[in-house]
């Protein structure tokens, strides 16, 4: 599953963080020199969607209501998205992020059609794609220790997946505290969406990717080779010489060898594999994509 993603291609997680930062700077300069209505066109609101602005749910993602707004969202990219990029590519990393930011952001513009008073108002930010970020992580290694600054003062130490449990449930009492109540002005409703697409997306990628070729068989299947493990026996002065195990089937392969080092990813997190798990999945990640 890991695959490399720091090359020289370089890394979709910095990519965003410029792209965020850039996104900010012309947002704050172009009133300065035009009359042009940026938050009327780019902020997501149910009015823009009403009048066929769908690309406001990408563009809000890349503005912010602030400086703070703006670093509290890019250390969450930063801190999360780097481990997650690593192990889900590129390509998938950056679905898993704009489309967590996307459904966020129709999170936010449902609770606005339905409560237009609380959850009515113009949404801007990266949080939902940040929140699907960490539900990402929380759902690929859920026993990962982590220290967080409560109130950006007192040290806590958690796990992964009861931060996401905490996110949750303040993502859900503010929804509430905004009905009960007034809005603080946070798009809770979207956070709440872009944690539920990051699980998701997380336990779907990790099972379709894997199984896929099962649905869509080779025509030459039986020559073709999926991947060859190879284990090490001692050899002549003292070298070790791997030695071909028997080849098997693709269909059979997948289902001995790789089901059920994805069942344990899905038990136990990622980080529980061995060096041989681990080697497998790369193998046969090689293997399907050259198919």
């Amino acid at each position: 599953m890991r695959r490399p993603s720091f090359g020289p291609r370089g890394s979709a997680t910095v990519t965003l963080l410029v792209v965020n930062v850039v996104a900010f700077l012309s947002q704050l300069f172009v009133p300065h020199f035009s009359d042009f209505p940026v938050n009327d066109y780019f902020a997501l609101s149910v009015g823009g969607l009403r009048h066929g602005y769908v690309w406001q749910l990408v563009t809000f993602q890349l503005m912010h209501g602030g400086w703070i707004h703006l670093l509290l969202n890019c250390w969450a990219i930063y801190v999360f998205g780097r481990e997650v990029e690593e192990v889900l590519g590129r390509a998938s990393f950056l679905t898993l992020y704009f489309s967590s930011g996307d459904i966020g952001g129709l999170f936010q513009a449902l609770a606005g059609v339905l409560l237009p008073a609380q959850f009515g108002g113009a949404v801007v930010g990266a949080s939902a794609g940040a929140f699907g970020l960490i539900a990402a992580f929380a759902a690929l290694y859920p026993e990962r220790p982590l220290m967080m600054l409560l109130f950006f003062i007192i040290p806590v130490n958690m796990r992964a997946k009861f931060l996401l449990l905490l996110s949750a449930l303040i993502a859900l009492v503010g929804m509430g505290s905004a009905v009960a109540t007034r809005p603080d002005g946070i798009a809770h409703a979207a956070h709440l969406g872009g944690m539920i697409t990051g699980v998701i997306f997380v336990r779907s990628v990790i099972h379709w990717h894997w199984r896929w070729p099962q649905l869509r068989p080779s025509r030459r299947r039986t020559a073709r080779r999926l991947v060859q493990v190879h284990s090490h026996k001692p050899g002549l002065w003292g070298r070790s010489k791997p030695e071909v195990e028997e080849d098997l089937p693709p269909e059979e392969f997948l289902s001995k060898e790789v089901d059920p080092i994805l069942d344990k990813i899905t038990a136990h997190g990622i980080q529980s594999l061995t060096e041989r798990e681990r080697k497998i999945l790369e193998a046969a990640r090689a293997k399907i994509k050259k198919r």
